[in-house]
């Protein structure tokens, strides 16, 4: 329920062995698209670097709101486990190696005072004469 956004990513993680019936994570059996579960059954849910836990209180038939998952089922994972998400957020800023994706507000910066100090103009000129290149750095 609402762990997945589909049911085809779900059944796809249950096919690749992520997702886990049993009482810890350590002797739990792998969970096939089609099994069914009963209450008190806990779900292990493997999403990296984190393994959600979740007890299941009661089973409905059908999609539920958001609102009232809570009523059937319980979010149980330690926080050993939720501690890791503060890591990975910390280390996803200043682990970011320089030409990974977009450019910094800084990097920003510097690239447009640097077009702006071009302004166009080249401060060397094509020499048809010599066909060579003539560098004028007078400006």
């Amino acid at each position: 329920m609402r762990v997945f956004k589909t049911r085809t990513i779900a059944t796809d993680n249950c096919k690749k062995g992520r997702v886990t019936v049993g009482a810890d994570a350590a002797t739990a059996v792998v969970a096939k698209p089609s099994r069914t579960i009963k209450p008190g059954d806990i779900v292990h849910v493997k999403k990296p670097p984190v393994t959600w836990s979740f007890r299941v209180k009661a089973v409905t038939g059908n999609r539920l709101g958001a609102k009232l998952v809570p009523d059937y089922m319980e979010n149980v994972t330690p926080q050993s486990q939720l501690d890791l998400l503060d890591v990975v957020k910390i280390n996803g800023f200043i682990d970011r190696r320089k030409g990974l994706g977009r450019p910094t507000k800084k990097e920003g910066r510097e690239l447009s005072r640097f077009t702006d100090m071009i302004d166009g103009t080249l401060p060397y000129e094509y020499d048809d004469e010599s066909m060579g290149w003539d560098l004028d750095f007078d400006d």
